[in-house]
This record gives structure tokens, sequence and C-alpha cells, in this order.
């Protein structure tokens, strides 16, 4: 299949796919001009195994990219088109690029080798060449599901969100030598929230996507939006309604996230999945357990603590032994043009909105209330149980000769009960949904909020390895402001050696 825009790793291979293969051209008619006219797989494949589709309102212009996968390779493609004439060269120009070549080699493509295809493309048609590029992702991310890669021991997976710790992993994972293959998780559609600073909506994978490719690398999509929302929002909703404060990035973890990635390490024949978390993995007489990183202001453990440890095997953290200035000079170094960018601080899914914007439009009307004091005297009250944690002082609404702290809330009546900072202090701890990578009597501390410092405690009574409905920790001193809903992140020394639920 000749192309202007034909990328340097195909050269070679074999040419040609079922009803769109072509000889050379040897006319003098313009690469646009042969796919407007002759236009390659126009239609629909009778079997795909994978179908994406990009544009719609506001441009108009919508292409629909089919692929069929037979092994390793792109066994056929096809494409439709409606609107303007470039949305069809450049869906034309889509087929010709990926059909009968390698399922990698097809992750390679972006916009600029499908405009380069075409012969080159003016501004105002490139558009054209981004949305094929990105129906071609998406039709790849469902094929992947049909993929299967011979293993390969030097190839790892690359989690990548276009953020600088990512990239870094990436670059880590490319100078030891792996042949690395970059994934990005689509987990959020929302036009409420800044989709632009989101690390995980559609505008984030086409960020990701242009990186990869830019430092050589293979690029798929994920789109996880489904169980991401069964799973987690949904989840997150239900708690806050609940009168509880939930973790929905350990829920992610535990149960969307790096299942879904390994499943996909598993098909494209990766020995290894990599990401740009702050985490180490080390391993005892028992197997793999997470271990905190050594940049302890930036150690994620606390957020990674639900992964199992049988996945562990196959996971690499290469930021665990690095601190946050470093990876950022270290992407100075390899010029990577995300060096500076900064961090986000939110939830992907409420970037730009808030938890209570949020929850006012997705969750059950909140329940206003009185404020109490720990007798029960009524000190004021409140719009919505929901803006309030346990642990909070400000934004009470209330004055009081000495500092109040929320300690307490009720969902059903929507009362929430404040007192002094000597209310909030507990020795023990209640946790459900315990689960245990090592016997009870290893827990010698626990981390009860992501900012907090672990806190040594100990596991009430005799606790197998396993699952259990409820476990009672016992603080050794205090502690304070703990929060139904939180994790508890149990933990032997700097090892995390399970973890459960706060409960009430």
């Amino acid at each position: 299949m000749a192309g202007s825009g034909r990328l340097g790793p195909f050269v070679g291979e074999a040419a040609g796919s079922a009803g769109c293969a072509r000889g050379p051209n040897l006319s003098s008619v313009h690469p646009f001009e042969d796919h407007l006219t002759a236009p390659r797989g126009l239609g629909r494949l009778d079997w795909a195994d994978g179908t994406g589709a990009a544009g719609g309102a506001p441009c108009g212009d919508l292409l629909r990219v089919d692929l069929a996968v037979e092994g390793d390779r792109i066994a056929d493609a096809a494409f439709e088109a409606e609107g303007c004439g470039a949305a069809r060269a450049a869906g034309s120009a889509v087929v010709e690029l990926v059909a009968g070549r390698p399922f990698l080699g097809a992750a390679r493509i972006g916009a600029q080798q499908v405009a380069g295809e075409l012969g080159g493309l003016s501004a105002g048609k490139f558009h054209a060449a981004s949305l094929a590029a990105d129906a071609l992702h998406r039709a790849l991310g469902q094929a992947a599901s049909a993929v299967r890669l011979a293993p390969v021991d030097g190839r790892t997976l690359v989690a990548m969100s276009g953020g600088v710790d990512s990239a870094v992993a990436a670059q880590l994972a490319h100078e030891r030598g792996d042949e690395v293959v970059a994934v990005t998780l689509e987990l959020w559609a929302d036009p409420e929230a800044d989709t632009a600073r989101s690390c995980c909506s559609s505008e984030a994978v086409a960020i990701a996507r242009g990186l990869a490719h830019r430092m050589g690398m293979p690029h798929l999509t994920l789109d996880l939006r489904g169980p991401f929302g069964d799973k987690v929002v949904a989840d997150f909703i239900a708690e806050h309604e609940a009168g509880r404060t939930p973790n929905p990035c350990v829920r992610c973890n535990g149960m969307v996230r790096f299942d879904a990635m390994l499943g996909l390490a598993d098909r494209l024949g990766a020995a290894r999945l990599a990401t740009g978390h702050y985490a180490c993995v080390e391993r005892d007489e028992h197997g793999p357990v997470l271990a905190a990183a050594r940049d302890t202001n930036k150690d994620q453990t606390y957020m990674l603590a639900a992964l199992s440890p049988d996945g562990l095997d196959r996971v690499w953290f290469p930021l665990g032994e690095l601190t946050k200035p470093e990876v950022r000079e270290l992407a100075r170094q390899a010029q990577l043009p995300v060096a500076e960018r900064p961090e986000s601080q939110d939830l992907c899914f409420l970037t730009g909105t808030g938890t209570e914007p949020f929850l006012a439009r997705r969750a059950s009307p909140d329940r206003a209330g009185e404020i109490v004091d720990v007798a029960g005297r009524v000190l004021g009250r409140h719009t919505g149980q929901r803006q309030f944690t346990i642990g909070q002082r400000r934004g009470l609404g209330i004055s009081a000769a000495e500092p109040l702290f929320v300690i307490d809330k009720d969902a059903r009546s929507g009362r929430v009960t404040v007192g002094p900072r000597s209310a909030l202090v507990v020795s023990r701890v209640a946790v459900r949904g315990a689960n245990l990578h090592r016997p009870g009597d290893a827990v010698d501390r626990v981390k009860l909020r992501y900012r907090s410092q672990p806190v040594a405690a100990r596991v009430v009574g005799r606790a197998e390895v396993g699952r259990h409905s409820r476990i009672e920790l016992e603080i050794d001193g205090t502690a304070e402001g703990v929060a139904p809903g939180q994790t508890a992140s149990l933990m032997n020394g700097n090892r995390i050696v399970g973890w459960g639920v706060i409960a009430a």
C-alpha cells in the first residue's frame, strides 16, 4: 500500500487487505483527490472487532471506523463519513494505513500520518485527519479485546495520563531497553466538568496519545466509562447520601483501572505494567506487597491499597525511588513537553465542578437539619448534611467560645453534631470489608486518611489472611477525625498488608 504518509515501521510488510488493496499510484492525481474519488474500504464490515466514531456536533463531520483483527494484525478495515470531502478522504486514508498491518503498528498512527497519506492538509482541512485518528483509536481500543500477541519479555505496557509522572515512567522504561506500549484510560465524560484539566477525559486521551506518538510509542485507549460509572461514581454518590466520606480513587484502582490494564497487558504479550505512581513493590516469603515510596510527600500507596497481591507480581512503579523534583528534572533532560505541566489536585470526575455541585445534579436531594452540640442543644441549622465530614472545622456557620469540629452526623435526620477537638479522639476503629494480605498480627500501623501519618495500631483478636466482614483496630494512643467511608490502609512498617473501609 503506497502512500506519502506511510510510517517507517511498516516498510517491508506485506501489503493488501480484502477489498481495499491497490497498486502504487502512478498517475498525476493528488493523493487527496485519489482518496476522495476512489475511497478505500467505504462502508461497514460485516463483522468488526472494534468500531470507533468521532465528530458530530458542532462541526457536523462524522467519521466511523470498523476494524477486524486476526491474531496480531488488522485483518480488514472500513469507514463511513458524513460531512465534508476531507472527512471522506481521511477515512479512506485510515483504511489505507492500517489494513493488513500489525496491530501495534496501527496504534502508532495519528493525525499527522493521516494527513501525510493525503499528501498534506491545509489548516482548514486538518480537523478531518484529527477526527479520523480519534475514530481509529477508539476502534483500536475496542479491538484490543480481540488481539492476541505473542509474549515478549521486554515489552512493557505503560499507563499514560498526559502528565509528567507517567511520561517519565514511559521514558525510564524506554531507556532500559523495553519495547514500550502506552495506554490511556477514558473514564468519564461530563459537560459540566472541566475536561481540559481532567486526567481521564477524551481531551486528556488525545493529549496522552500525542505525547506517546512523539516519544515513538504505540498508543491505545481503553474506554472504561461504563464500569467506572457503575463501580466508582455510583458508589461515591451512594456513600455521600448515606452520610459517609468515600475514597473513589482507592475503589477505582482496586476495581477498575489495574484489572483492565493488566488484562490488556496479557493480550498484548507485555510482561509488565508500569505506571507513574509513587510507590514500590517489595517481596517477602509470602509474595509481593506494596511499600511506601521514597518521596514521602508524594507516596500513593494509600490510594493503591486495594490492589490485589497477585497483580503486583507484574506491576512496576519506576518512580518509587525518585522524588518529584528528580522526576521533573528527568523530564527536562529528555525534553518532554510536559516537564513543567502542573498536576491536578481534583478527583478526575469532579475537575472544574466540585463535590457539592456534582452531587446536587446526580444524587437525591440533600437533607437539611440541625447543628447540635454533644449534649443535644441546637446551635444552628444547615442546608445539607453532605457538605460536612467528620473532623471538619471550617464552614460550620456557627460561633462558639472554643473551636468546634464535626464529630458525627446522621444522614436520615440530617442532624450534625459538633464538639471540641477532644471529642474527635478515638482509641478503637471498626473496619468493614477488610482484606488481609498477611495475618492480622502482622499489622502494626494504620493510615486512616490520605494526607495523615500512620498511627500505631493492632488488630483485635485473631484474623487470618483473607476477607473479613469486620475487624476492629486498637489504636496505640489515640486518633482524631476518623471518618466513616474512608479507607483504612493496614500496614506493617512501610508495607501495605491489608485494607478496608472505616465503619461507623
